[in-house]
């Protein structure tokens, strides 16, 4: 009598429903798994047949084979345990295939058969209800994970004892149901009123927060680069639920979310350091798994020494900075993983770090210092909306005890930036499937930068000379008009003034840095 049991695989970051079929075949007592299955997989066998046995269940002493369908699609890691073990169990005659209807299984045995964590569970609950199944029994490490998707009953499982006793009638279990959380409050590892001077790079990295725009930090060593970046996150908007299931689906994916954490609430921020592989950054691997940039998706990508990247590395970004999303292809097809980030670099202008300091002078010859500075591609710059230099702090506001603004105050200023622009866009996501995906002024493209970016003819001529005399390119131009509708939101206009425009040119890189 075949057993049928289904369970589901990841394949990038969507769930794809696998059909586990157990049946009896001639040949010598032996269990044979079938359906493109990885090393974890075929290792599922001795696992399966120690956890039924110590379960109190006989294991049949039959050639089995065990076919994991679509044969198609690869199938890896150890979710599978459960399944091909309860396929067992109901071949064996223990229980009823009646038992299972409507359900979807996941989760790896320990030899003892309890059930353990397993990863990408929230892709896979959201395939389980999108094709149509009502109930999903996970891991009990997994159940809070499970539960963020609506409309699907999950049974928090502890063992194949357990799980055997519950389809059996003699124990229930009952369905897993998610605490009231009380918000706690934003956690803010840096303080902005910590952090003294430097008011124009706050104001700079204010912007670049309302906006979603990418932002370089050049400056010398200990001016505060680094400090002002890791300070990024406590002035981020907080993040709707969309956002927050998008995230921690590719951190489920990953095997990167927190114990206990089933829905992370916080945006992300990444800082690899500058020895990453370029497989690393954008993702890849054999069976390719999300890079730094996914891991950064609706959060910040810090790069810290960004010259010290491999030129590779930082090539590889250009396209996922621009379409929002990294594809890699192998011969086997193309994955597909998000990567809506904000890159906040930070560099020092010289090997030495001091050139143009006010105070300490540069040793480096003025050919390695322009050698150094072209590390970094100029269509890589020209994707960086905001250059700003951080100059060293004086002692008078080293030592001084006045507090400048917190991140808390800022953070309210650029929410209220961020609820103009989603307003705005609402009306044409609507109307339009491909502008989903805009969700701030950095995300615009060529038709909303036409649409909501229109100069008054005073900004149009500063526009003009500025084109002229700066040598930008039409990507640099498309960039300054989003930069202005920014700063335009944040003082709340309804158009780009001239002051705006201004304001947005500042943040061009300098001809003195080599970068213009």
């Amino acid at each position: 009598m075949l057993s049928r049991v289904y369970s589901c695989a990841v394949v990038g970051l969507e769930g794809v429903i696998v059909e586990v079929e157990v049946d009896y075949t001639n040949g010598l007592p032996a269990v044979i798994i079938v359906g493109l299955p990885d090393a974890a997989v075929q290792e599922s066998r001795e696992r399966v047949q120690t956890a039924v046995k110590n379960a109190g269940l006989n294991f049949p002493r039959h050639r089995i084979v065990v076919n994991l369908s679509p044969a198609a699609i690869r199938k890896e890691g150890p979710a599978y345990d459960l399944p091909i073990a309860l396929g067992v169990v109901i071949l064996a005659g223990f229980l009823p295939q009646e038992s299972i209807e409507g359900a979807m299984f996941i989760g790896e045995l320990s030899l003892d058969g309890i059930v353990r964590h397993t990863r990408g569970v929230l892709p896979m609950a959201a395939a389980a209800r999108a094709n149509g199944f009502k109930r999903m029994f996970v891991p009990e490490a997994d159940a809070g994970e499970a539960a963020l998707i609506p409309d699907l009953e999950v049974y928090p499982v502890k063992s194949l004892a357990h799980l055997y006793d519950h389809l059996s009638g003699r124990h229930l279990i009952q369905p897993y149901l998610p605490p009231n959380e009380s918000l706690e409050p934003l956690f803010i590892p840096t303080d902005f009123a910590e952090i003294k001077g430097q008011e124009h790079v706050k104001r700079a990295l204010e912007v670049a927060a309302a906006g979603g725009h990418n932002c370089l930090l050049v400056g010398s060593p200990g001016a505060g680069k680094t400090l002002l970046a890791r300070a990024m996150p406590g002035i981020l908007p907080e993040m709707s639920i969309e956002e927050s299931l998008d995230v921690t689906r590719i951190y489920s994916v990953a095997d990167q979310l927190p114990a206990g954490t089933p829905l992370l609430k916080y945006r992300p921020f990444r800082a690899p350091h500058h020895t990453i592989s370029h497989a690393g950054l954008v993702g890849g691997g054999n069976i390719p798994k999300p890079g730094e940039i996914s891991l950064a998706h609706r959060g910040v990508l810090f790069l810290d020494e960004f010259p010290e990247f491999g030129t590779r590395v930082l090539e590889v970004m250009r396209q996922p900075m621009e379409d929002k999303v990294v594809t890699i292809s192998r011969a086997k097809g193309s994955l597909t993983f998000s990567a809506n980030f904000q890159l906040i670099a930070a560099m020092n202008p010289c090997p030495c770090g001091y050139h143009g300091d006010s105070q300490k002078p540069c040793t480096c010859a003025p050919a390695v210092v322009t050698k150094y500075q072209k590390r970094i591609s100029g269509p890589l710059l020209d994707r960086i909306d905001i250059h700003i230099e951080v100059p060293r702090v004086d002692y008078e506001k080293l030592s001084g005890n006045k507090l400048g603004e917190t991140s808390e105050t800022i953070r309210k200023r650029v929410q209220t930036a961020r609820d103009i622009q989603t307003q705005r866009y609402s009306s044409i996501r609507t109307s339009n499937i491909e502008s989903s995906n805009i969700v701030c002024n950095a995300d615009m493209r060529i038709g909303e930068v036409r649409q909501f970016c229109q100069l008054q003819p005073e900004g149009q001529s500063l526009m003009r000379a500025a084109m002229s005399q700066l040598n930008l390119s039409a990507r640099a131009y498309h960039r300054i008009l989003k930069l202005a509708r920014t700063i335009a939101d944040l003082a709340g206009s309804e158009e780009i003034q001239s002051p705006h425009l201004a304001e947005a040119l500042q943040y061009r890189p300098k001809l003195m840095m080599g970068m213009g």
